[in-house]
């Protein structure tokens, strides 16, 4: 932790943090929701030692980075203009982006807009958009969410689910990252009726510490959130269909840079969210596709869950782009 630095930055036009460590070509770390910088935190040293100047973001919203109160600001210009002002801001024309969930589809938009800036790519758990053509994401939603608890319908009303998790904070995340791992089946939440809360259909989840995850790491992520509330990550699924609409202009388009992926036999957005058989359809959407790994028993926690592997998939990676 002594060789993490901590800014906090004007970048696109609100104060970012970023944890910085490390010298070389430039590796940018890319998280989503409910998490942080700190879920990079078991690979920062590692990649560091390696010989890369490793950035990792709070991505908009999150944490100690702004979080703006309208959800049209969580748009794709707005989370690639993020990005490409924390490049410009470094000083550096392009970085290998890694990212998992919101973090990564916000890198595939960057890739599709400014390829020239994008070296390589590290996907974890989401080889691709999970957009369907003929449907923006929040209209499925709701059509799921007519049978049972679904999390992005539950999300979408605001001010409801911010309350919700605001004045529980500490119970949703024990639960929700529970949820997500290997652990759990995660889908087995949807059991539960339409109406029902997120934290009501969430399992219980046991006392820590678990193998992955200590009690100072739950209490770094309870802390922030309880700072910042949970509005700007809930605004990413706000702003789902003005990215989906957004992103018509390169859909169908395969993406150029070196694609490496690291997937988990557990997760939920492999399982549900990426059609029938998304690895195969890895080369659909990704020109020049280099390495495809997946981690036995993880879930979609998987920087923690399995960090050694994560790690050292990581670094295989990233000894082949340098």
């Amino acid at each position: 932790m002594a060789q993490w630095t901590h800014r906090h930055e004007t970048i696109n036009g609100i104060r970012v943090h970023y944890v910085e460590q490390g010298t070389g070509p430039l590796l940018v770390l890319c998280h989503g929701f409910p998490h942080l910088w700190l879920s990079w935190h078991r690979q920062i040293a590692a990649l560091a030692a390696a010989g890369w100047r490793v950035i990792a973001p709070d991505m908009r919203g999150m944490g100690q980075t702004e979080a703006p109160a309208d959800f049209a600001a969580y748009d794709v210009v707005h989370t690639v203009g993020d990005l490409v002002g924390l490049l410009n801001h470094l000083g550096e024309a392009q970085a290998v982006f890694a990212g998992l969930d919101f973090g990564l589809f916000a890198i595939y938009d960057l890739a599709h807009r400014h390829p020239e800036r994008v070296r390589a790519i590290i996907a974890l758990e989401n080889p691709h958009f999970p957009d369907r053509p003929d449907i923006t994401p929040l209209a499925e939603a709701a059509d799921w969410a007519s049978r049972h608890f679904v999390h992005i319908h539950y999300f979408v009303p605001p001010g409801i689910a911010d309350r919700d998790l605001a004045a529980r904070p500490r119970t949703f995340l024990h639960r929700v990252f529970y949820a997500l791992s290997g652990d759990f089946h995660y889908i087995d939440i949807w059991k539960h009726p339409p109406g029902t809360t997120y934290i009501d259909a969430l399992p219980e989840a046991p006392p820590l510490p678990w193998s992955w995850l200590t009690e100072w790491e739950l209490e770094w992520f309870v802390s922030e959130y309880s700072r910042s509330g949970f509005t700007g990550g809930l605004n990413w699924y706000r702003a789902m269909d003005l990215r989906w609409h957004q992103r018509a202009a390169y859909r169908g388009h395969k993406l150029k840079p070196p694609f490496y992926f690291i997937g988990s036999t557990h997760d939920v957005d492999l399982e549900v969210w990426h059609g029938d058989d998304p690895l195969s359809a890895i080369a659909d959407h990704h020109e020049d596709v280099r390495r495809v790994e997946m981690i036995e028993g993880a879930g979609h926690m998987m920087q923690l869950e399995r960090a050694e592997e994560v790690t050292r998939l990581m670094l295989e990676f990233c000894e082949e782009i340098a």
